[in-house]
C-alpha cells in the first residue's frame, strides 16, 4: 500500500517533476514517508484512547461518535501540517494554500471512516472472545463446583446403605457379613482413592475420570456385595470386555455406581420379583445401564444427586452428553465412553 501512497502523495504536491528531479524525488520520498507515519500513529492511538476511554459494549455509540470526532479533527490538523511542512522546503517547490489542503481533508476523513470501522471492529471481536473465554471460564467453574457438591452427597449415601446391610447380614449370615467387610474395604478403598490403572493410560493422576476397564471391576465388587445383601431378589448382568479397545476409554469415576445405587434406591425387589439390572457395552462406544421399573410402594422423593452430578461431569469434559430413557417397564442410562487422548 505504501509504495503506491508514497508517489501519489508526492504528484499530488510536487507535480510531474517529483519523477523527473532526482532532488525532488529525494526530499520528497522522505518528507511524505515521515509524515505518512506520524499519521498513522496518532490516528491509531487516538482510537485506542478512545476504545480504552469507552471500553464497554453499552458504551458503542458514544464510543465511535467521540473516536470519528477526534480522528477527524486530527485529520484537519494533519493535513493543514502537512501542506506547511512542503512549503517549507524550497526543493519541493510548494506554496501553501488552502485550496491544496481541502482534497486531504476530504480524503482523510473518508480514510478516517475506514480507519475506525476496522479497529472498532477488531476491538468487538476481540472483546467478543474475551468475554466468550470468561464465560465459558465461569461455566465451567460453576459445574465443577455443582459436580463437586453432588458427588459429596453421594458417598455418604453409600456408607449409610452399606452399613445397614452390613448390620442385617451380621444378625442373619455372620459368615457371610465378613465377606462384605472384605468386599466393602475393596470398593471404598476405589471409591477413595481412584484405580491408578486409569492414570497410566491419562499420564496424569486423576480423581474425577477412569478407565472402562477400572470402573468395571470396581463395580463387580459392588455388585457381589448386593447380591450378599438381596440375593435371588437382584438379578444383575455385567459385560466382559476383556482385550477390548474400549477398555481404555474413559468416563467420570463413579458413574456406574451411581446408576446401580439410583436402581436400587428407587426400586422394588423381591425373590418373586427380582430388580433385573444389565449393564452392556456397545461397540460405537456407549455404556447402557438398564433396570426393570418397579416404584416402590412409597414413593421417593428424588434429589437429583445421582443423574445430576453424571450430567454436570459430563459437560465439563465433553460436548457429548448422557441420554435418558424411561418406559413403564424400563428406567435407561445411556453414557458416552471418551478417548483418553481427548480430555
Amino acid at each position: 500500500m505504501m509504495p503506491i501512497l508514497f508517489p501519489l502523495g508526492n504528484y499530488y504536491f510536487i507535480g510531474p517533476s517529483y519523477f523527473t528531479d532526482p532532488i525532488k524525488f529525494g526530499v520528497g520520498t522522505v518528507v511524505v514517508f515521515g509524515l505518512y507515519w506520524l499519521s498513522i500513529v496518532t490516528l491509531t492511538l487516538t482510537v485506542w484512547w478512545a476504545i480504552r476511554r469507552y471500553p464497554d459494549a453499552s458504551q458503542t455509540l458514544l464510543r465511535t461518535v467521540v473516536m470519528l470526532t477526534a480522528v477527524g479533527s486530527l485529520t484537519v490538523g494533519l493535513a493543514i501540517f502537512d501542506v506547511w511542512v512542503y512549503s517549507l522546503l524550497p526543493a519541493t517547490g510548494v506554496q501553501f494554500s488552502w485550496a491544496a489542503v481541502r482534497p486531504i481533508w476530504v480524503l482523510g476523513l473518508i480514510f478516517d471512516v475506514f480507519l475506525c470501522m476496522a479497529l472498532g471492529l477488531f476491538y468487538a471481536y476481540a472483546r467478543w472472545k474475551q468475554d466468550m473465554t470468561e464465560s465459558e471460564q465461569l461455566e465451567r467453574a460453576s459445574l465443577q463446583n455443582q459436580y463437586d457438591a453432588l458427588k459429596g452427597q453421594l458417598n455418604p449415601h453409600f456408607l449409610f446403605n452399606a452399613l445397614n446391610s452390613l448390620s442385617i447380614l451380621i444378625g442373619e449370615e455372620p459368615k457371610l457379613a465378613e465377606q462384605f467387610v472384605d468386599k466393602l474395604a475393596i470398593v471404598y478403598r476405589y471409591m477413595l482413592q481412584p484405580d491408578r490403572r486409569g492414570d497410566a493410560v491419562l499420564g496424569k493422576s486423576s480423581g474425577d475420570v477412569t478407565t472402562l476397564q477400572a470402573e468395571l471391576d470396581f463395580i463387580c465388587s459392588y455388585t457381589d456385595l448386593l447380591t450378599m445383601r438381596y440375593g435371588k431378589s437382584l438379578d444383575i448382568t455385567l459385560p466382559a470386555i476383556a482385550g477390548s479397545s474400549l477398555a481404555t476409554y474413559v468416563l467420570p469415576t463413579l458413574s456406574l455406581l451411581t446408576l446401580v445405587d439410583n436402581a436400587i434406591k428407587y426400586n422394588s425387589m423381591s425373590g418373586a420379583k427380582p430388580l433385573v439390572l444389565s449393564i452392556e457395552i456397545m461397540p460405537d462406544g456407549w455404556v447402557v445401564v438398564t433396570n426393570s421399573r418397579q416404584p416402590k410402594a412409597i414413593r421417593l422423593e428424588t434429589d437429583g444427586a445421582g443423574l445430576g452430578s453424571l450430567t454436570a461431569k459430563y459437560r465439563l469434559l465433553s460436548e457429548k452428553s448422557i441420554m435418558v430413557d424411561t418406559t413403564d417397564a424400563y428406567f435407561r442410562v445411556t453414557l458416552p465412553l471418551l478417548p483418553p487422548n481427548a480430555l
